[in-house]
Formats: C-alpha cells, structure tokens, sequence
C-alpha cells in the first residue's frame, strides 16, 4: 500500500465538518454522496450507509458509532482535505454527537423535506449553536411527492434565526445539488486555528480494540505533527508509547507518513491495555509536555440495569468483552455488583433503553456472549437524617442505583428523583391525545409553541422512570408515528418514593424489589404478582406470591399446590370418612409449606424482569 503524503494539505485547506440531524433524515446517504462525488469510494449502487459499519447498524438501519471519513476535494483549483464526521441520530446517543462537534469547525443540519423540523433537530442545533459552530443548513429528500421545501425554510427561519436563501435544497439519494454543499462547506466553514511550528497536542476523540494491534485511537491534531518512530506521552495515564503506525480514515485506514496538525487520523502505538485509550485524552510528545485538552463532560447515566453472565464460569470472558466493547462505546459506566439468585455480575448505566439494547445486540454479535440483563431502573437519591448513617456514608446525600441499597423512610428525611426536560414535536391533531399521556405520566407542562399553522413543540418536565420504559413507545403509537421526542437532563426534584417488595411465603426476593411512586405502587404491585404466577413452576404446596410496602401487603396472588386426589377411593361411605382423609392431606401440606422453599428458576426471574410489553 503506497504511503499517502499528507503535507500537500497546509491548515488553510483543511475543513473539519459533521453531518448532524434528526433521525432517518438522511445523514448516512449524504455522507455515501460526498465520499462517491470526492472519489473516496467507487461510484456503484452498492453504496447504502457505507458509514454504518457495525452489524447492529446494519441490522436496524440506524447509526450508532459516530464515524469518521477524510474526502478531498478540489474546489478552483486547490486541493482540499475534509474531514468528515457522521453521526447518530437518535436521543440515546447524543453523547457521540457533542464529541464529534468537539473535533469540528462547522456542521451540517439537515433537515427532511418531508418531516420538516422534529425534536432531534432542534437539540442537535442547540449543542453545535453552544459549540458556536459554522452551521451550513441543508433540506434533504426534495424529490419526495409529498416534499415542502418551502414550508421547511420557514419553520428553519422561525425557530433558529437561518435566512431562507442559505438553506441548500439537496436530495441525497439521487445526488441532486450535492456539489453545493461542499462548495459551501469550503466557502463557510473556517479552517482550524493551530500551527504544525507548535509542539505535538492530540486529542483521543474515540478508539477501537484490534485482536492483532491492540488499541486504536482516533485523534485530531491541534499542533505540531507525528509519524512513525515518535515517542508519546499520554496525558491521563502519564505512559509512554511508541508510536507504530498513523493515518486517515477513507473510511478504510490508509497510512500516512505524517500527520500535520489540523487533520484527524488514527493512530497505533501499542496501548495493550484497553483502559489506556481514555476518550478526551490528550497526547503529546515526550519531554515536550502541553496544556491538556479540556476533553469532554462525561456522560450522564440515565437508566441502570444489572448484567450478569447466563453461566458464572463464563465472569472473566464477559468482563474482558465489557471492557473492550466500552472502550468503543464509552458513555457506558460500569460497576461491579452481585445478587444472591444471578451471582456475580455489574450495574451498568445507559444513556437510554435503546442504548441498553444496542450494547447487548453488539456484546452478543461482536464477542457472542449471551447475558442476563435485569430491569432498568433509574438513579434515585436521598437525603439522610440520621447521624448514624450519615456517618456510615460520610455524606448525607446518597445515590440509590440498586434497589436493594433503598434506606428506610424513618432514616431519611427526603427521597428525589432524577427528572428530564422532555420536548415534543407533533402535528396539532394529536395535541389532545399527547397531553393526556404526559399527564398520565406525572408530568408538567412548561410551553407550548405553534412552529408552523400545523405544527407544535411541547415541553414537558417529565419524572424520568415514567418515560424510560415504554414512554416512546406509546407516543409513536397514539400519533401514527408522527411525533418525536427528545429530553435533556433537569436535575433532581422531591418525591414520594417507596421500595416494594416481592414476598414468597413471607420471604422476600430481592432481585424483584423495584422503587416506584406511592401512586403508582398498587398497580405495579399487582402486575408484578400476576407475572410472578405464570412464572413460577406449581409445586406440592401453596404459594402465596405477595406485594408488600414495608409492612403492609398491598397484592396477593396464589399458586394452588399439586393435589393427590385422596378421597378417590372412597365410594358411598360416611362423610366423616371423607372429611378425614381431606384433613389430614390439608395438615400434610401445611407441613410441607413450612419446610418447602421456592426455588425461582431463572428464566422465570427473565420472564418477570422483560420489558413489561404486554400491559
């Protein structure tokens, strides 16, 4: 493979861009266009979402890594190097867009012709516009039937301040006035501000595990420049490399000889250890140290759930798939836990239910390791009131992740819940319907605004484990698929939290103990105990499968026992007979219940904790 000489391309012909949008708005065929009209990949019809390189992708026709790709262009005769960046979509993986904005000059909305403005728009526009970037507004799918262009234009100008004659109408798939969204990217977006005459400062924007390389790191250079032979310092684990191989990405890797600052690349220097990629680290030459890179914010956790291996003799194999799997995907947060019934395992938080699903899609596609993955649940706090736990705790706030950790109410002097700022883009027809359900959900309206004659915003300030279930689910249903959802963090607020229990015969399960509303208790009481009655395998004795709240038990249902039919042979006879041989088979079993225990199997313990989708 011939070496590529990347010093044609100073800093003033460099343009660091990413493709932002709402979801299914066109993002990865716009990029399939650009890197066809660069000659980065052959033009055939082969090429749908060449980005989306993950099977999970593919499979769901989302994208979920952010991906990188360098085109070059030649515009009036100077070659130019852009460096693009597409990114995912939906709310879950917000995280990946704001870093890749953190390695761009500019970006491009996008936005559907079709759809017009939806939430995600709206919240990415809000994370490049904070970012102040260049923001080149692009209206994709102009040739729909049922394509508005116009109207698009309007709501662009109304809700974000963008004149109507800068929006560029494209259609990504067939390729129309694609060329004028790179002659805009060249025109508007500034090149980035550093020199190669500083000394080498790298930042890790994200990185991938190699069985045969180990460890590689995708880098943007803010100055100076590297090569083959280097030794680098990482600033976060303070070790040394050397470094054996640096390149672009066209999406496929291409060596270079160098990298100068300004370009994004990859890079190979033998990390072995999967934690010694950091994503926001910086590296620097060594015996030349810099100011470190502020890096990124790290990802909040919205939604928690245990993950424990099908078999424990598989813990270290799932461990070191954990490790590498959020190495690629590091808004995952990771902690180790154990249960009595699933043994050995770690909470893990997720940005989102979707997010959760996609990582165990890729845990079992990518290193074929099949796992238990508990309900997801929410992190609660609570403000302590008595000295002596205080004391235990060292603070008096305390985050509850677990719901076994759940302190008692008489020790606790006030329970909060995380909520979110949810915002809702729906056509008008649907507004009745919607309302109802955020009010259902224990929400609070805080504005409502007319895009357009028939459109509306809504935002709502949402309990966040009303939403994190089946929330989505059931906007998408009541509104034909037509409205869109997107939420951001709001802090904590006061509520009336308690911990319910599951009992079996009077024993407390804990892996079925969940943390809800007062008001919401009695109906999930219930639920919980129908689900728990199919589950559990009948046995010689009765169960009594029960809801309770501290003391008191607020559902019951009951498992009938097995019975021998003892007055079978009896035929005429006295009643007294029958009634003898009734009671002494009752007394048998009132027996047995004492010394029988339950054992929960444990794909009943699966079967109860599933999404609750059959409500």
């Amino acid at each position: 493979q011939e070496k590529l000489d990347m010093s044609t391309y100073p800093v003033e012909s460099i343009r660091n861009f990413s493709i932002i949008a709402h979801v299914d708005h066109g993002k990865s065929t716009l990029a399939d266009r650009l890197l066809e009209i660069t000659g980065t990949i052959a033009k055939t019809d082969r090429n749908k979402q060449v980005l989306d390189k993950l099977q999970v992708e593919r499979e769901r026709g989302i994208t979920v890594k952010a991906q990188s790709a360098s085109l070059f262009y030649n515009h009036e005769g100077i070659n130019y190097l852009l460096n693009l960046i597409d990114t995912p979509g939906h709310v879950d993986f917000s995280y990946e867009v704001s870093r890749s904005l953190s390695a761009c000059q500019g970006v491009i909305l996008v936005v559907d012709a079709n759809e017009g403005i939806q939430a995600q728009t709206v919240a990415n526009f809000y994370l490049a516009f904070e970012a102040q970037l260049a923001i080149i507004p692009v209206i994709n799918k102009i040739d729909l039937r049922n394509a508005d262009p116009e109207r698009v234009e309007k709501q662009m100008e109304k809700l974000f301040d963008i004149p109507i004659d800068d929006c560029v109408r494209i259609s990504a798939k067939q390729g129309t006035n694609v060329e004028k969204v790179l002659q805009k990217v060249i025109e508007k977006i500034p090149p980035p501000q550093c020199s190669t005459a500083d000394p080498l400062k790298a930042l890790v924007f994200d990185s991938t595990f190699d069985h045969y390389r180990g460890v590689i790191a995708n880098i943007a250079l803010f100055g100076g420049e590297i090569q083959k032979g280097y030794k680098i310092v990482s600033a976060h684990t303070k070790k040394r490399y050397e470094v054996n191989e640096v390149g672009i990405l066209t999406p496929n890797e291409q060596p270079t000889h160098k990298l100068y600052a300004g370009q994004v690349g990859y890079l190979i220097a033998g990390m072995k250890e999967v934690t010694e990629a950091q994503i926001g680290d910086t590296l620097f030459l060594y015996k030349q140290p810099v100011e470190p890179l502020p890096g990124f914010k790290s990802a909040k956790p919205m939604v928690f759930a245990g993950m424990y291996p099908v078999d424990q003799t598989e813990y270290n194999n799932l461990r070191s798939a954990l490790e590498r799997l959020t190495l690629n995907d590091s808004s995952v947060t990771v902690h180790r836990d154990s249960s009595l019934a699933l043994g050995a395992g770690w909470r893990l938080g997720f940005l989102g239910l979707l997010h959760m699903e996609v990582f165990n899609q890729r845990l079992e596609q990518e290193y074929n390791m099949a796992v238990i993955l508990t309900a997801p649940t929410v992190p609660y706090k609570a403000i302590l009131s008595s000295a002596k736990l205080i004391k235990e705790y060292g603070k008096a706030e305390i985050t509850i992740i677990n719901p076994a950790q759940f302190p008692d109410n008489l020790s606790v002097s006030e329970y909060l819940e995380p909520t979110v700022l949810g915002t809702i883009v729906t056509p008008h027809e649907y507004i009745g319907k919607i309302i109802t359900l955020c009010q259902d959900r224990r929400a609070v309206q805080k504005d409502m605004l007319y895009i357009d004659e028939c459109r509306v915003m809504l935002k709502y300030l949402f309990p966040l484990n009303e939403i994190v279930v089946d929330f989505y689910d059931a906007l998408k249903s009541l509104s034909s698929g037509y409205a869109s959802f997107d939420y951001e963090d709001a802090g904590y607020q006061t509520a009336d939290l308690i911990k319910m229990d599951i009992l079996l015969n009077g024993n407390p399960i804990e892996e079925l103990a969940t943390i809800i509303h007062r008001d919401k208790a009695y109906a999930t009481g219930k639920f919980l105990c129908e689900r728990l009655k199919d589950a559990i395998p009948r046995q010689l004795f009765e169960i009594a499968i029960q809801a309770a709240i501290g003391k008191k038990i607020i559902a019951r249902e009951t498992l009938k026992a097995y019975r021998k039919n003892v007055v079978a042979k009896c035929y005429g006879g006295d009643i007294t007979r029958r009634m003898k041989l009734l009671k002494r088979q009752a007394e048998g079993k009132k027996l047995m219940r004492k010394i029988g225990n339950v054992e929960v199997p444990r794909d009943a313990f699966i079967r109860v904790l599933k999404r609750q989708t059959d409500k």
